[in-house]
């Protein structure tokens, strides 16, 4: 699967996200022996300062992302980071986050916090190369030992 890269905002609930979201709980699940769905609402990236991101190859969804607000409002967290394999390995997860970025930066969050997995390494090697370092695991991640957890500044205070 090759092309050029659409980028669109979605509304989570909507078919084609909610497969996405799935396949990722699939995948996560297979690595975890849990899929991580329960950290993540789709109402929870709807409305104000939130948004899911989808890319698409012509009229392929190849793979997603979500920007939620934390409780700090200068905080956002990015959720369900997603390729589909066959995609995989085209710098669309690069792309995918540099738009939740530019979201974020829309929205005037000072900083993006995630989460991934000691098990996903391209996905730690993406964070890592994209400007994120590491922070203590925070909120129901704190404790668990494959878990990962970065933050990247948006917004330089003047």
């Amino acid at each position: 699967m090759s092309g050029s890269v659409r980028l669109t905002l979605e509304n989570p609930h909507h078919e084609i996200c909610r497969a996405l979201i799935t396949e990722l709980s699939a995948e996560l699940g297979q690595l975890y022996g849990d899929d991580g769905s329960g950290a993540f609402k789709p109402d929870d990236v709807v409305g104000d300062r939130a948004g899911f991101v989808v890319a698409w190859i012509g009229d392929a969804a190849v793979g997603c992302g979500a920007l939620r607000p934390m409780t700090d409002v200068t905080i956002a967290e990015v959720k369900r980071m997603y390729v589909r394999p066959a995609a995989r390995g085209q710098g669309i997860s690069r792309q995918i986050l540099a738009r939740l970025e530019a979201l974020a930066r829309e929205y005037r969050y000072e900083r993006l916090w995630l989460e991934t997995g000691t098990l996903q390494q391209a996905a730690v090697r993406l964070y890592e190369t994209s400007g994120y370092t590491s922070i203590p695991c925070y909120s129901h991640h704190a404790h668990d030992p494959l878990s990962v957890c970065y933050e990247k500044r948006l917004l330089d205070k003047e």
